[in-house]
């Protein structure tokens, strides 16, 4: 018998976690303009609102991924990451080509045109890697969506200390890398992951939660290590080569795990009796009989009772059609607490140039990282927490979108007083909040609204992406910086000062007061639901127990 991994045996289905985990690690390319932000500005002589306006056509590219939604239901995993590697590759490529002198400056519509391509390969690649991971590990989605978004949220520090390591904060030697890496990652996720069938047992779904486990520590270790490299000042080069390396090493650590399930199983088929291979071919065709017969049963029994009850109104939680979902409030009672909380949150990132800048930072590109790494561990804890207390309590996930926004508050109005040490303080913030909002919305979303639709369900949450960045970034935050700013003679203009972003964050905060309400509602009106999730988890907990005596 060869060595060699089939996608529907378990070291295959990990190793196509493994190349997911990767693509996310590669996704957050949408969240790194701030640091080659400032040469466009330069290059093209842009004021502060077209800048902004940019960044809003980037994050627009978002709202293009309603495309990729549809597209989920009816195309190959393979082929929803194809055209997303390709789009990006092109998207930045052409980037690249302006801000390394390559090409003239193209005129702003068309900039427009390739940084919403940029952002838009991301939708791509996000809904194959989490619609198919959900549905393969629907038992533990909670900590699916925090490592896959956990890693996203790794990405942006990730990119910028390779970056600065390797290529001394270059912004062009930083597009090209936003070009060439995430094509190359995506072939290796087009050839390894499926989706494949579920955990049927509990042993299995705890063999997962191990398995999860491991891949969290190892997300730690990178976060831990990216954050010594921040605050560790300035390296030679030979020190950030040797860092680099060792990046790298950490990053492909996960395929430990199906290495170790491939080669458990070639151990295991070896070793076993050849007369078991003869009780494979003669019982296990009577028993798929069997389970196809049942499930050809009860498949009628289902449509015959759907045909005589015709289709009545779901309720939250369970399987929705897209209008269905449409036609609740609790899908806009958590559009718009998203709304709130993630638009003030790009308005951040997108604008962290211009305020490190205003509040007196010559480099924000430590602030940039801090709210990468901060981003990751609101992701990855958010995902673990919310799963682990309601398999307890029943505690409903918008709880803790509602406790990020009353976070995120106190980081603005800290921000808006520019006392000493704050941006570092709302770097963190905004980073663990914007991470628990990202990381809660994707098993949130699949538990009221199901999962059959659920790769459109999702890109239509995430339009309040684009939303959100134009309303807070491209006309509050533009806006109200060119009114304090003087102009300069190369065509744009500056403000220094905290009075430059002072009303901004004032009005942010605000925002998320509203979203921290909208959120405690959504909790409230969804108990039921996670009441009824705790008591199917505790059940078959105790099931299984007395199964095992």
């Amino acid at each position: 018998m060869g060595f060699r991994i089939s996608p529907t045996t378990p070291a295959g289905k990990w190793l196509g976690f493994v190349t997911a985990v990767w693509v996310q690690a590669i996704s957050g390319n949408n969240y790194t303009f701030s640091n080659y932000s400032d040469a466009l500005k330069s290059l093209m002589a842009l004021t502060q609102l077209q800048l902004n306006n940019l960044s809003v056509a980037k994050d627009v590219g978002k709202a293009f991924g309603l495309l990729a939604g549809l597209a989920s239901d009816h195309l190959p995993v393979p082929v929803i990451l194809l055209i997303g590697s390709i789009e990006g590759f092109v998207g930045y490529g052409v980037q690249w080509l302006v801000v390394s002198r390559r090409i003239q400056p193209l005129p702003y519509w068309a900039m427009c045109i390739f940084l919403c391509m940029g952002g838009n390969s991301t939708t791509w690649m996000n809904t194959a890697i989490l619609v198919t991971c959900i549905r393969n590990f629907r038992k533990n989605r909670g900590p699916v969506s925090g490592i896959l978004k956990g890693y996203v949220g790794l990405s942006t520090a990730i990119f910028t200390d390779l970056c600065s390591a390797l290529f001394s904060d270059d912004p062009a030697k930083f597009l090209i890398m936003l070009a060439i890496i995430p094509f190359v990652i995506c072939l290796a996720a087009i050839i390894f992951l499926r989706e494949i069938p579920p955990s049927s047992t509990s042993a299995e779904e705890n063999e997962e939660t191990r398995y999860f486990g491991v891949i969290n520590v190892i997300a730690v270790i990178i976060a831990i290590y990216l954050l010594a490299f921040d605050v560790s000042g300035t390296h030679g080069r030979l020190f950030s080569q040797v860092f680099a390396v060792i990046l790298l090493i950490l990053l492909a650590s996960p395929l430990s795990i199906p290495i170790f399930l491939a080669i458990k199983n070639f151990i295991r088929s070896n070793s076993e009796p050849k007369t078991l291979d003869i009780e494979r071919v003669v019982i296990e065709p009577l028993l798929v009989q069997e389970n196809v017969a049942e499930v050809e049963k009860v498949t009628v029994e289902v449509k015959a009772e759907a045909t005589v009850v015709k289709r009545k109104r779901p309720v939250i939680g369970e399987e929705h059609t897209i209008v269905e979902a449409l036609l609740t409030v609790d899908f806009w009672i958590l559009f718009v607490s998203f709304l709130c909380g993630v638009g003030t949150c790009l308005a951040v990132m997108n604008n962290m140039k211009q305020i490190g800048l205003a509040l007196g930072y010559t480099d924000v590109s430590v602030f940039v990282s801090l709210t990468s790494i901060s981003g990751f561990f609101g992701r990855i804890l958010s995902g673990c927490v919310s799963e682990y207390f309601i398999k307890r309590a029943g505690i409903p996930r918008p709880v803790w979108n509602a406790a990020s926004q009353v976070l995120m508050a106190v980081g603005y109005i800290l921000t808006a007083m520019a006392m000493p040490g704050s941006l570092y303080i709302g770097s963190i913030v905004v980073g663990i909040c914007y991470g628990v909002r990202l990381a809660v919305k994707v098993p949130t979303a699949s538990e009221l609204f199901g999962l059959k639709y659920y790769g459109l369900i999702y890109n239509i949450l995430n339009l309040n992406h684009p939303l959100g960045s134009f309303l807070f970034s491209g006309l509050l935050a533009g806006f109200l910086y060119d009114a304090q700013a003087t102009r300069t003679a190369g065509g744009g203009n500056t403000c220094i000062g905290a009075h430059c972003y002072r009303i901004v964050f004032v009005v942010m905060a605000i925002a998320c007061i509203i979203g921290f309400g909208l959120d405690i509602l959504l909790a409230i009106r969804t108990k039921r639901i996670y009441r009824k999730i705790y008591a199917s988890k505790k059940s078959k907990k105790t099931s299984s127990a007395s199964g095992s005596q």
